[in-house]
């Protein structure tokens, strides 16, 4: 099957490229707005496309000469603390560019299946008696990119009905692995300590809210989620993909600091809080683990250690 990555130069599309050629069942092209591929190991094994999806003619073009059979639409603008600061290029980018890929499928007449990346965060000010999260909870999106996935979500559910268009839908809970920038809070922790250890920062980490508790995979189990809801999702579903357990940002933090060689003080930093804060978050995955079979392989602790590896290692390349 030919599969289109939207976003492939991001942090789950460079794994779900990675994970789909290992299977043997994908031909996989990529669409990103850069001019190049991001991870060069996926140079010679995928085809790239530079286009910008916020442009309907380029959209139009990239479609018409790739011609997937599934799209995984994975891009989009997905830092929560630049869409408070910026909200209107996140709607823009994350509800426009989505518009411009159904508007092309409906222009060429083809028929691919079509998997969005929606989000936890579209649940939004969760009630603690409705934990854990069912794709039935109502959406009450509390910042700027929650309302831009919440749209998109909906938008693949209302082109499925009126134009019969192939959706699903995945909304998975936070992830987390290397490569991730240090725009979110495990990869901030890693490459703190990272430098510290290197002996580039003083051995001080400063950190956001530590009492939020987030129901976290690692990425690449999420990359694997994308390519079974594909094999195997009912389309127009939706579908919760998470590893249904919570966990504070304060024990990510305590288990990062028990793999490094320094100690570490702790600091609070008044620019890394969010201007609202869902207190706790869970999933339950049990419709997507009965349709796919998906469950998650990889422990925290792995996920945890491989992160800081992978910036330590970063931290060692700059000079």
């Amino acid at each position: 099957m030919r599969a289109l990555i939207t976003g492939i130069n991001g942090f789950v599309g460079g794994y779900l490229a990675e994970h789909l050629l290992t299977t043997g069942t994908w031909e996989v092209a990529g669409l990103a707005r850069q001019q190049a591929l991001a991870l060069k190991t996926l140079n010679e094994r995928v085809t790239y496309i530079a286009a910008d999806l916020n442009d309907r003619d380029q959209t139009l073009m990239a479609l018409a000469s790739v011609r997937p059979d599934v799209i995984f639409h994975l891009a989009g603008q997905s830092n929560v603390p630049r869409a408070f600061a910026d909200p209107h290029t996140t709607v823009q980018t994350n509800i426009g560019a989505q518009l411009n890929l159904f508007l092309a499928v409906l222009q060429l007449r083809i028929d691919p299946l079509i998997i969005v990346a929606s989000s936890n965060e579209i649940y939004g000010m969760v009630r603690p008696e409705a934990l854990p999260l069912t794709e039935e909870t109502p959406l009450r999106p509390v910042n700027p990119y929650a309302v831009s996935k919440a749209a998109q979500d909906l938008f693949a559910y209302q082109y499925h009905i009126s134009h019969q268009l192939r959706t699903i839908r995945l909304r998975p809970f936070n992830h987390i692995g290397p490569r991730q920038t240090e725009a979110f809070v495990v990869p901030a922790f890693a490459a703190q300590i990272a430098r510290i250890e290197a002996g580039l920062q003083p051995p001080v980490l400063r950190v956001g809210n530590l009492t939020a508790e987030r129901d976290f995979s690692d990425v690449r189990d999420i990359a694997r989620a994308y390519d079974l809801a594909a094999l195997h999702g009912e389309v127009g579903a939706a579908y919760n993909v998470g590893n249904e357990q919570a966990v504070s940002v304060r024990r990510l933090l305590e288990i990062l600091l028990t793999f490094s060689t320094h100690d570490v003080q702790i600091e609070p930093d008044p620019s890394r809080m969010r201007p609202s804060d869902v207190p706790r978050v869970v999933c339950d995955a049990s419709r997507f683990r009965a349709d796919t079979g998906w469950k998650p392989h990889i422990p925290l602790e792995q996920t945890l250690f491989d992160t800081l590896e992978y910036w330590r290692s970063r931290v060692q390349e700059q000079p």
